[in-house]
C-alpha cells in the first residue's frame, strides 16, 4: 500500500495572516513540503499561520517537527485547527499543547470559516 501524499492548500488571508489546510499524512517524507511552504509564507510577510488539520490521516514526530520549526522561524502565532484525538494526545504528552495555539472541537470550527 503506498504513502499517501500530503496535499497544501494556502489562503492568503489578510495582511499577516495565512491558513494551510493539510491532507494526508504528515510524516518523515512529507514534512519537509510543509516547512518550505511556511518558510516562503513567512518570507513573503505572513506571521499568523493557521494550519488546518481536519483532513490529516497521520502525523508523528516529524510533522511535530515542522509545527516547531514554523513556530520558531516567525515572530506570530502558529495556530493548529480540527486537531483530531490521537494528535491532540500526542501534542500534550510531547508538552506542544502550551507552546503552539491548539483549537480544539467547536472552537477551531468557528475559526476556520474566518
Amino acid at each position: 500500500m503506498a504513502a499517501q501524499l500530503l496535499t497544501i492548500e494556502v489562503t492568503r488571508l489578510d495582511a499577516g495572516r495565512a491558513r494551510l489546510r493539510l491532507s494526508g499524512e504528515l510524516d518523515f517524507d512529507t514534512a519537509p513540503e510543509l516547512v518550505a511552504a511556511a518558510a516562503e509564507l513567512r518570507r513573503d510577510g505572513y506571521q499568523e499561520l493557521l494550519f488546518d488539520l481536519t483532513a490529516v490521516s497521520l502525523c508523528d514526530s516529524s510533522g511535530l517537527s515542522a509545527f516547531l520549526t514554523a513556530h520558531h522561524d516567525g515572530t506570530g502565532a502558529v495556530r493548529l485547527t480540527g486537531v483530531g484525538p490521537q494528535l491532540q494526545q500526542l501534542l500534550d504528552r510531547t508538552g506542544l499543547t502550551e507552546l503552539l495555539a491548539v483549537e480544539t472541537g467547536s472552537d477551531g470550527a468557528a475559526r476556520r470559516a474566518g
